[in-house]
């Protein structure tokens, strides 16, 4: 057997593997793109009318998702050319920068969004006097510094790095941030498992103990209308499912590759989990927020109306015309019968 033969069958199953990527980066753009711009419009007028902090949290959600969209179509265009980055060097650490950093920030304010739900029905006066709009923003600031230091690190991995003898490193730009070097696994692997532990279990754990409780306590109070508690299991399934569906492959594989001491060969896959996270968010956005839901409400029934009067005027020009091609058959039929009568 031929040594090169497991690179060749990655190779092919990549290959293989290019069509359902691209599907999923199209679907994800096609049905988050336009979920994400409406939400982001919703926020902006409610927290123009009147500040919420849980408002404030969904619009820096949004605006994340979006940063992950606006450089989605590089990941596409990467894919169609058989995984190889056919794009100015400059782009590759950009997109991978801006990419991972929409994915973990994602996590971050939604956990705290489930810090919010949880002490708003756990502790209704104290947290009612105390939560302020201003101190919400400050937060969401720090979830932005913090996230945007710990992704700096893909940039500077990708861009260059020193080598032992002390002269730079030349990235092979053929492929954007995959096939690394030993050395720069030696500094990847580590981070990768910080990723893991800092930016994904900790949210996802606050997450799991916040949700649940606080489904708890609002399914046990008498005076909460059922719809309220629907919309409260609604967020709580959505927000876990995302992060189990979403997160956590593509964070296993930070665990796995440190065990393993190299990148495993599925990680691919389990990133294309993670690009669904932008197309699920607006979930969230339906479940969390009374002006969402309307403003879906109302964007639905526009595309309705005009889709209904779209195929109302083609039925009735196909009526018409199916009308004069019959009027057309009569008085040919006449003249051919006033012929043969002649």
């Amino acid at each position: 057997m031929s040594p090169f033969f497991p690179v060749e069958a990655e190779k092919m199953s990549l290959k293989v593997s290019i069509p359902l990527i691209l599907t999923i980066y199209i679907f994800t753009l096609l049905t988050g793109f336009p979920s994400n711009l409406l939400a982001f419009y919703t926020f902006l007028v409610k927290i123009h009318q009147k500040t919420t902090p849980v408002d404030i949290l969904l619009l820096n959600l949004t605006v994340s998702d979006i940063f992950l969209l606006i450089f989605l179509p590089f990941k596409m265009v990467e894919a169609a050319s058989g995984m190889e980055w056919p794009l100015p060097a400059f782009l590759c650490p950009l997109t991978s920068y801006f990419y991972f950093n929409s994915i973990y920030i994602s996590s971050l304010f939604l956990m705290a969004v489930s810090i919010d739900r949880y002490l708003g029905v756990a502790f209704p006066i104290k947290y009612k006097l105390r939560r302020h709009p201003g101190y919400t923003a400050a937060t969401s600031m720090v979830f932005w510094v913090v996230t945007c230091v710990h992704c700096s690190f893909v940039y500077i991995v990708q861009y260059e790095v020193l080598s032992p003898n002390g002269t730079v490193a030349s990235n092979n730009m053929s492929h954007c941030y995959e096939h690394f070097s030993p050395i720069k696994h030696q500094i990847l692997l580590p981070v990768r498992l910080e990723f893991f532990i800092a930016l994904f279990c900790l949210p996802f754990t606050f997450t799991i103990f916040c949700y649940v409780n606080f489904v708890r306590i609002l399914v046990a109070l008498p005076n909460i209308p059922a719809r309220r508690k629907q919309r409260a299991v609604g967020l709580a399934v959505a927000t876990l499912f995302n992060f189990i569906v979403c997160f956590t492959p593509f964070n296993l594989s930070h665990m796995v590759g440190f065990v393993q001491n190299k990148s495993p060969s599925w990680r691919v896959y389990a990133l294309l989990f993670s690009t669904l996270n932008a197309a699920l968010d607006p979930t969230n956005f339906y479940f969390s927020s009374s002006a969402v839901q309307r403003a879906f409400a109302n964007c639905l029934a526009i595309l309705w109306y005009k889709l209904s009067t779209i195929l109302s005027r083609c039925h009735l020009r196909c009526f018409t015309r199916c009308g004069e091609g019959g009027r057309e058959v009569k008085v040919t039929s006449g003249m051919e019968a006033e012929e043969l009568m002649t």
